[in-house]
């Protein structure tokens, strides 16, 4: 098979570091180009809806104008002492903007019609400000889109007529009020939005009111998307390349619309800041280049040497020396650390052996020393002295549970024993201090027994249990009390014994926790704590609470084992 052929270093990382700082500028000035884009188009957006807003409130005042002049002219109508003629000749030449104030009967035929464009057509034929066919539309107010005055013979003004009904006791059902839109229309005409864009009046239907483009749009030579923009909501809207700004007028029947275009916001400082963009991309590109040449070979050839002695490192690492090497900080850094990594590795290695050994001599020594023999000596003393006193009786209780004592704690040579056999370890241990101590303490198990057959380290509580009766129990004027107990803890199991003795100063407790191993303490409280974190991390172990003069409790953690660990046997 033939072998592959592999990259050298410095071309490997002159690739990576061209492509790197190529898809670096490259998605920075995407982003970067898009970004600005989106300024540009949501500015677009704001002065849009900023000029819309405008138009909305102006066309607002406009109709609001109306209303009030119809208000005004309803209520003059009512008066039956008033001249009309007089009255309305007056009123035209005070208010410019109204073309002509005309009633009409029930039937739409024109009653009377006041202007000062002149006398009205006879026979007036089409009129465009009152139809009669859209009679029922009037009822509760109407105003018409812009459209040419068609009743007077000389003039034929652009207008908006409101339209409102009316009651009066001449036959008079409706009037209707002419407003010139030249000036609304002007106003419209002349707001621009952006370069291109415009703005225009539309029903909640989507009927064109007025657009500044009307002669376009009425010869088909432009087109207006006005259902799009009818099922549009206010606010404003991109559809690709067109933004619609809308807002409703007060009145609820009439749209301001304002378009604009989103190309035309591409201008020439956008297409220059795109050539400024390149140009930096290559100037900075073939600095990457040339940099990227220099790095490569400053870093390849440091880089192979340490490369070699990890390779030597891992033929030989007993005996393996190294020497720091590298002109660049981090190369030396890096080389550095790799002599320090070995040079600590071998420690490591070292200390493990030893750990080792010292592990083993600790299970040997927890194996072969379980029983303190100053405990035996004093227990068959106690023994022998009851069968002497013919208390025969309590020594076999006693002969019985130093039996249970002795088979538990060689368990056949195993370190894990069901929490079951521990606490029958520590009852029968119980039983022979109880008699040897004349009764001067009870003790009580509280277990809860979902634990029992989770295994332990064995004689994990028995060390305890001396430690409360010899320092805690023993010497007490009062009858002294020692609980035991077992319970579950999330994934852990925790022992607890406590006692009502002398307690224990924080100074004690640092140095029961550190005291090695005597025949006086049997395999030691310190050895307990030390097995339970050797075999399970250091998590786990012994915690001891204690006030003098009170009692102490010692918390005892381990893993919950359903079964009993592999162990290396020596």
């Amino acid at each position: 098979m033939k072998k592959q052929k592999k990259l050298r270093m410095n071309t490997a990382l002159l690739l990576s570091l061209l492509g790197t700082a190529t898809l670096v500028l490259a998605v920075a000035m995407s982003l970067f180009a898009r970004l600005y884009q989106n300024s540009l188009i949501r500015n677009a957006e704001t002065n849009s809806r900023r000029t819309i807003s405008q138009v909305s409130g102006t066309v607002n005042d406009y109709l609001a104008d109306i209303d009030r002049i119809m208000g005004v002219i309803d209520t003059s109508l009512k008066d039956l002492e008033l001249e009309r003629d007089e009255f309305f000749d007056v009123f035209l030449r005070i208010m410019p903007d109204t073309v002509a104030v005309s009633t009409y009967a029930a039937d739409g035929t024109l009653a009377h019609c006041y202007s000062l464009l002149g006398d009205v057509r006879e026979p007036l034929g089409m009129n465009l400000s009152f139809d009669k066919e859209r009679i029922p539309e009037y009822g509760e107010g109407y105003i018409s889109a812009p459209h040419v005055a068609t009743m007077f013979r000389q003039s034929y003004p652009w207008v908006v007529t409101m339209i409102e009904p009316l009651r009066l006791d001449t036959g008079e059902r409706w009037i209707a009020l002419d407003i010139s839109c030249s000036n609304i229309s002007d106003y419209i005409s002349a707001i621009g939005v952006g370069q291109r864009g415009y703005c225009f009046l539309m029903d909640a239907d989507g009927n064109i009111i007025y657009h500044p483009q009307q002669q376009l749009i009425y010869s088909d030579l432009k087109e207006e998307n006005t259902e799009l923009i009818a099922a549009l909501p206010d606010g404003t809207h991109v559809d690709g390349n067109v933004i619609y700004s809308v807002q409703t007028l007060t009145n609820g029947k009439w749209k301001v619309v304002g378009v604009s275009f989103v190309q035309e916001l591409i201008t020439d400082a956008y297409y220059e800041l795109v050539r400024i963009l390149l140009l930096s991309t290559a100037v900075i590109f073939l600095a990457a280049l040339i940099l990227s040449a220099a790095l490569s070979r400053a870093v390849s050839k440091p880089l192979a040497e340490l490369t070699g002695a990890m390779e030597q490192f891992e033929k030989d690492a007993d005996t393996f020396t190294y020497d720091p090497s590298g002109s660049i900080r981090e190369i030396s850094t890096l080389s550095e650390s790799f002599e320090h990594m070995v040079l600590r590795l071998q420690d490591l290695m070292a200390t493990v052996v030893d750990e080792q050994i010292n592990l083993r001599k600790t299970e040997l020594r927890a194996l072969q020393a379980q029983i303190n023999p100053h405990f035996l000596y004093n227990t068959l003393d106690s023994i022998s002295w009851m069968c002497e006193q013919g208390k025969n009786e309590e020594a076999v209780l006693m002969v019985n549970a130093l039996a249970r004592l002795f088979r538990i704690s060689i368990s056949r040579g195993h370190e894990f024993i069901p929490i079951r056999s521990e606490l029958q370890h520590a009852q029968s241990y119980l039983e022979i201090q109880a008699h040897r101590y004349r009764n001067q303490f009870t003790y009580t198990f509280d277990v809860d027994e979902q634990c029992l057959d989770f295994f332990c380290n064995k004689i994990t509580l028995q060390p305890i249990i001396e430690n409360a009766i010899y320092h805690g129990i023993n010497g007490l004027v009062d009858d002294g009390e020692i609980v035991v107990s077992v319970a579950e803890d999330s994934d852990d199991v925790v022992f607890s014994v406590r006692d009502n003795g002398t307690g224990m100063t924080e100074e004690q407790i640092a140095a029961i926790l550190s005291k090695e191993r005597s025949d006086r303490a049997g395999i030691g409280v310190k050895n307990v704590n030390d097995r339970l974190k050797i075999y399970f991390g250091e998590e786990y172990g012994i915690t001891i609470h204690s006030v003098p003069d009170e009692g102490t409790q010692v918390l005892i953690r381990m893993p919950k084992l359903l079964e009993e660990p592999e162990h290396e046997e020596e």
